[in-house]
C-alpha cells in the first residue's frame, strides 16, 4: 500500500521510473539483459511476434495443450498456428516431433514452446534446430517465472520470452500486467517502441505498434512482491513434495507431472494430477469444499475458432488425453501441511 501511495503521489501512472525499476529487477531475476513491461501476458506474446514481423502467410509452431493466448496471439496477427503434440509425462512440447517439423516445414517462421505449469520445456534441441533454420524461439513463460532449465532461468533461454503477471500467477499484480525479456539490445529497443504504438520518440512512429504500456501501480506492486517470490516458490515446492509423498504412501491411483532431468527448478504455478473419472472426482472435492481447476478442458486444435486450421479429433492424442484427465489441486504458498493431508485423504476416499 505504501508503494501504491508513492505512485499516486508522483502522478506518474504510466511507465516512468517505477516501471523502469521493476524492469531492471525482473530482468536480473530472469538472468536476462532486458525486460520490457506491458499490459498483459497476451500482449507480451503479441509484441514478441510483432517484433519478428510475423503476419499473414507465416506459420508458427506451438502446442495445443496450453492457454488460448499462445495460439490466439498468432492468429490475431494473421499468421497460422501449427501444432505439435506434447509429452505424456512433462505435458510440455514433444521436442523430437517439433524438431522434425522444423526441419521439414520451411513455412515455419518461429517456434513458441510453453513452459507449462511452472516447468521448462526441453529447450536445447529445440534451439539447435531453430537456429539451424535461422528462425527465432519465443518462450511462453507465462506460468514459469523463476523456473530453470539445466540451471538457466526461463526468460533467458530463447530469443524472446513472455511472462504474465495475472493475479493468480506466482508473481501476480493487482490486475493485468505482463513482460517481455530478451538479451538482444536492438530487439529490446524495438519491443519498447512497439508497446507505445511503435514510437521511440513521442509522436514519431517507426513501426505500427499497439498500446500495451505497464502502469506504474502494477509495477510498484510487482516490485514489492518480487522480494518474496523465492520464499513463495520454496513453499510451493514443499507442498508438491508432500503431495507426491502422501499419494505414493497411500497408493492413490493418480499420476503426477514428471520432472525431467533438465527441469532443474520447477516453480509449481499449478500442481496437476492425472486421473480417471476426473469430473466425478472434481465434483466430490467441491462437495468437500476443496477447490480445483482444469487446465485445460479442450485442446486448442478442437476449439471452434480454429476449425479453419483443419485439425480433427485424434490428431494430437496426448493433448486430448490430458484434457480428459488433468486436474489442478491447491498449491498456493499459504497452504498448510494439514490442508494437504485433507486433500489427499479426500481423493483417497473417492477412489477407495
Amino acid at each position: 500500500m505504501d508503494a501504491i501511495a508513492r505512485v499516486c503521489e508522483s502522478q506518474t501512472l504510466i511507465l516512468g521510473e517505477t516501471v523502469r525499476q521493476f524492469e531492471e529487477a525482473a530482468a536480473a531475476y530472469c538472468s536476462a539483459r532486458h525486460a520490457i513491461g506491458c499490459a498483459s501476458g497476451t500482449d507480451a506474446l503479441t509484441l514478441a511476434l510483432m517484433a519478428y514481423d510475423i503476419g499473414p502467410g507465416d506459420e508458427v509452431l506451438t502446442v495445443p495443450f496450453t492457454f488460448f493466448a499462445t495460439a490466439g496471439a498468432v492468429a490475431q496477427l494473421g499468421a497460422k498456428p501449427v501444432f505439435v503434440d506434447v509429452e505424456p509425462d512433462t505435458f510440455n512440447m514433444d521436442v523430437e516431433k517439433a524438431v522434425r517439423m522444423i526441419e521439414a516445414n520451411g513455412r515455419i517462421k518461429t517456434v513458441i514452446p510453453v513452459h507449462l505449469y511452472g516447468g521448462c520445456a526441453d529447450m536445447d534441441p529445440l534451439l539447435a534446430a531453430a537456429r539451424a533454420r535461422g528462425i527465432p524461439v519465443i518462450e511462453d513463460a507465462a506460468q514459469s517465472i523463476g523456473a530453470e532449465y539445466r540451471g538457466r532461468r526461463a526468460g533467458s533461454l530463447g530469443d524472446i520470452a513472455c511472462f504474465s503477471f495475472y493475479p493468480t500467477k506466482n508473481l501476480g499484480a493487482f490486475g493485468d500486467a505482463g513482460m517481455v525479456t530478451t538479451n538482444d539490445p536492438e530487439m529490446a529497443e524495438k519491443l519498447a517502441a512497439l508497446r507505445v504504438h511503435g514510437s521511440r520518440r513521442r509522436y514519431f512512429h517507426d513501426w505500427v505498434g499497439i498500446n500495451s504500456r505497464l502502469d506504474a501501480i502494477q509495477a510498484a506492486v510487482l516490485l514489492v512482491k518480487l522480494r518474496y517470490l523465492d520464499e513463495w516458490t520454496r513453499a510451493r515446492q514443499a507442498h508438491a513434495e508432500q503431495y507426491a509423498r502422501l499419494f505414493a504412501e497411500r497408493g492413490v491411483p493418480v499420476k503426477l507431472q514428471t520432472l525431467a532431468p533438465y527441469q532443474t527448478r520447477h516453480i509449481y504455478n499449478q500442481f496437476a494430477i492425472l486421473c480417471d473419472r476426473r469430473d466425478e472426482l472434481r465434483a466430490w472435492l467441491a462437495k468437500n469444499r476443496i477447490g480445483t481447476e482444469i487446465y485445460y478442458p479442450l485442446s486448442l486444435h478442437l476449439q471452434s475458432c480454429f476449425k479453419y486450421l483443419g485439425y480433427k479429433a485424434g490428431d494430437f492424442p496426448v493433448s486430448e488425453d490430458l484434457t480428459r484427465r488433468v486436474l489442478a489441486l491447491p498449491i498456493y504458498p499459504e497452504l498448510q501441511p494439514d490442508d494437504i493431508v485433507r486433500v489427499v485423504d479426500c481423493i483417497a476416499s473417492f477412489f477407495a
